[in-house]
């Protein structure tokens, strides 16, 4: 990064303080914070046996904390210890009080579809399925795959497979055959859970076809059980496939399944996520670690109350889900909201109006969807009464400045903070955060890492990085939470995370830190741009695009370059009805220029209505730089939400260079 871009950068920043009227009730005050960072930092191992033993139920205390093999990257937390996941979630609840309090509250695509369960109705379901799950020969140790998409039945499943220690692998429902059957065959699945289809911007998505496609090279898959959310018609395999509904009501199924007593290290659940090279990597987590990291998190970065709606839109079939829908708000007792659709359908109201609805406190969601909702007005968050909500919070990707500030002005009025959070599939939850209540908010920072976590920033060489110099991010210490492997791959997993820099986890993020010690996310270093020995994060350039008053989105990457090594390609999307024309080319490499400096300047822009993005709202870039250099193979773009746009972004290119 050159020192114009950081000077830029800091004069630009602009700073919040937190609201002064919530600190007598916050879950982690200023003064507790600071006694917590002292506890992390004299004792690490006993700052986290802590909050392991007063966040969950243990059904046997750990004797250790921590066994850690660095040459062998191997990290086991809480040795000794036994729990279940699945009895965290609910039985506790059963008896402090929670019984007859929502849990669950869903809320359909159509809005007349609404289903409400209790702790002691979730409770129920979920040792329902479990015996069905038994009753199919489902035991401690198999693996379970879901494909569902965001329905109640989603959640209960995952539970079901926990209470018996089943390992479950969700697998997200807008999924192809091809990617559902390289799922299924990497984790050995016995069952799987389906449906008959989606329902998703007003349109029905059938999804059976795919699992009897993906089915034909799936040995391991002795049972199918559907659950009916469409109602269409479908092809149904005698012997193998069953209705979830009627497993459910048969008349040996019991209300009550015991749960399983797991081992800390158990595994909890297998979850894949895109690699560099294409194929997905099976993530596993185990019990212990994994549910102590989404407790604590939910805790303290979200300031997590008995009777708050926390309503986290990530699809569960991503680690988001997982952590923020599912396990963190569960354990905690708190109500977790699930949503079907998407934020613009019907109207570009519908999350306002579920947030007035159901008094949600708490609203985590991706800067994609903010921008998307962003580009429609604030007229639509002045329709409803948005005055329940408490904690606004941002994941997916590093959100500009400017849909910071959108944000926290439209949504939160100006009134409630703004917590843009960093961590991974593999890091189980969040490690890097702003804390409600503590501290200063900087619009673009993800602030300083919580109690216990320790990061530092090197160069490629593995020496330190000096403040606000672009890096590798790199983990310095274990956490609990932290992937305990790659599914079938040991060898990727140590050359992945921990063989460039020995004794540290590399994220594979490249960021900086300021002079303050907040951390500021450049985004994946695949997708950091090398302009004549200058190292641009694409996420400053998109910034300084998207603060254009004519921008509504952007995405930057390199291409190569004979003299300058790389230079930067831009997509860009106006405003609608604006001309796409040179003249907005000029002007906007204009603004970049004074924004960022000379260096920075885009040399193409192409102007696109859509980008690439996962249904966790990251952009694809692999997928974006390939077009840019007019490659034909894109690689896999199973996991698109909307794969029909890359063919107008290919056509985009070829008319650009004509």
């Amino acid at each position: 990064m050159s020192d114009k871009t950081i000077e830029n950068l800091m004069n630009e920043a602009r700073e919040y303080d937190p609201p002064q009227e919530m600190l007598e009730q916050a879950n982690l005050t200023a003064e507790k914070y600071e006694q917590a960072c002292r506890d992390a930092e004299l004792d690490p191992e006993g700052f986290w046996a802590e909050r392991a033993r007063k966040l969950l139920d243990w059904k046997r205390d750990f004797s250790t904390t921590l066994e850690s093999d660095s040459e062998k990257h191997e990290y086991k937390w809480f040795g000794g210890g036994r729990l279940n996941a699945s009895e965290n979630c609910l039985d506790r609840h059963l008896k402090n009080g929670r019984r007859n309090k929502a849990a669950l509250i869903w809320q359909g695509e159509p809005e007349e579809d609404v289903r409400v369960f209790t702790y002691h109705m979730l409770h129920r379901k979920v040792c329902r399925f479990a015996n069905v799950l038994k009753k199919m020969g489902v035991s401690k140790g198999d693996r379970v795959a879901i494909y569902l998409p965001m329905v109640p039945e989603l959640a209960i499943s995952m539970l079901a497979c926990a209470r018996i220690g089943a390992v479950h692998s969700v697998i997200f429902a807008g999924f192809s055959a091809v990617s559902l059957q390289n799922r299924i065959i990497d984790c050995d699945a016995k069952i799987l859970i389906a449906a008959d289809g989606v329902l998703r911007g007003g349109k029905k998505i059938l999804l059976k076809r795919n699992v009897d496609e993906a089915l034909f090279e799936c040995p391991s898959v002795e049972q199918v059980i559907m659950v009916k959310r469409t109602g269409d018609e479908i092809d149904f395999i005698e012997g193998r496939d069953t209705w979830w509904h009627e497993e459910l009501s048969a008349s040996d199924i019991e209300d009550f399944c015991k749960p399983e007593s797991m081992r800390s290290d158990d595994p909890l659940f297998i979850l894949h996520t895109s690699g560099s090279t294409g194929k997905a990597k099976g993530i596993e987590h185990t019990t212990g670690g994994y549910m102590t990291i989404v407790a604590h998190t939910a805790k303290w970065v979200f300031d997590l109350k008995d009777d708050d709606v926390h309503w986290c839109t990530a699809d569960i079939g991503w680690i988001t889900g997982h952590s923020y829908s599912v396990y963190g708000p569960l354990a905690l007792g708190a109500t977790t909201l699930l949503f079907e659709g998407v934020p613009t359908y019907p109207r570009p109201d519908r999350y306002w109006e579920i947030i007035n609805r159901y008094g949600v406190n708490i609203f985590y969601t991706t800067p994609t969807a903010i921008r998307a909702l962003m580009r429609e007005g604030s007229q639509w968050t002045e329709k409803y009464d948005l005055s329940t909500l408490r904690i606004l919070g941002s994941v997916g990707e590093p959100i500009n400045p400017e849909v910071w500030v959108w944000f926290y002005e439209h949504v939160g009025k100006g009134k409630l903070p703004v917590l843009d959070t960093w961590w991974q599939t593999e890091t189980g939850g969040i490690l890097i955060s702003p804390l409600p209540y503590v501290g200063k908010l900087k619009p673009g920072s993800t602030g300083k890492p919580l109690p216990g976590i320790k990061t530092k920033i090197v160069n490629n060489d593995g020496s330190n990085a000096s403040t606000n110099e672009g890096g590798h991010l790199l983990i310095t210490e274990p956490w609990p939470g932290m992937l305990s492997s790659i599914h079938k791959d040991r060898a990727r997993y140590n050359r992945t995370y921990f063989e460039r820099f020995p004794g540290s986890y590399e994220t594979g993020d490249g960021a900086r830190i300021d002079e303050e010690g907040f951390h500021w996310i450049m985004g994946r270093l695949d997708d950091v741009i090398n302009v004549s020995g200058h190292r641009l994060g694409t996420t400053e350039i998109e910034s300084a695009l998207i603060a254009h008053p004519d921008v509504t989105e952007a995405a930057v990457v390199g291409i190569p370059h004979e003299i300058k090594g790389q230079t930067v390609y831009a997509y860009v999307t106006l405003r609608s009805g604006l001309d796409q024309d040179e003249e907005m080319r000029m002007a906007l490499r204009d603004w970049v220029g004074k924004k960022i400096g000379p260096i920075a300047i885009p040399e193409t822009i192409q102007f696109s209505e859509g980008l690439p993005k996962t249904r966790s709202g990251k952009i694809v870039r692999r997928i974006l730089r390939r077009i840019a250099a007019g490659e034909d193979d894109l690689g896999d773009t199973a996991t698109l939400s909307d794969a029909s746009v890359i063919n107008d972004l290919i056509e985009g290119q070829k008319i650009l260079f004509e």
